[in-house]
């Protein structure tokens, strides 16, 4: 249920192959989610400027059922952005990510809701 969802101007070549498999014990850990059930996506090649420059730069937006709020996002933001920056060489400045907790009655799965699933 869990979606890291990555955008960058940082080019595919530059981008090391394993970084979504690396980034999914990250998530979940951080979240306290089961892998299983967490996605990371990246979309490289990102016609995109920071400030006014177009040096490696990205926004990314995470969204989940729970696990997210005030002091939670502190923590994800800490191990989300020193993962981006390490593997993408996205410096910390020149990112965003947006958090976004969803209701479990808007997430569907397997044909029907989380809601039906988990309540």
């Amino acid at each position: 249920m869990p979606h890291l969802r990555i955008e960058t101007n940082v080019s595919k070549s530059k981008i090391p192959e394993d970084f979504v498999t690396k980034a999914i014990p990250i998530l979940a850990n951080s979240l306290g989610k089961p892998a299983q059930f967490c996605v990371v996506s990246i979309i490289p090649d990102v016609q995109m400027c920071f400030g006014g420059s177009n040096a490696p730069c990205a926004t990314a937006s995470l969204m989940s059922i729970g696990a997210l709020g005030l002091n939670e996002n502190k923590k994800h933001s800490k191990v989300l952005f020193e993962l981006i920056e390490k593997e993408l060489g996205v410096p910390k400045d020149r990112m965003y990510i947006t958090y976004q907790n969803e209701p479990s009655s808007n997430v569907g799965f397997k044909g029907t809701t989380f809601h039906d699933i988990i309540g």
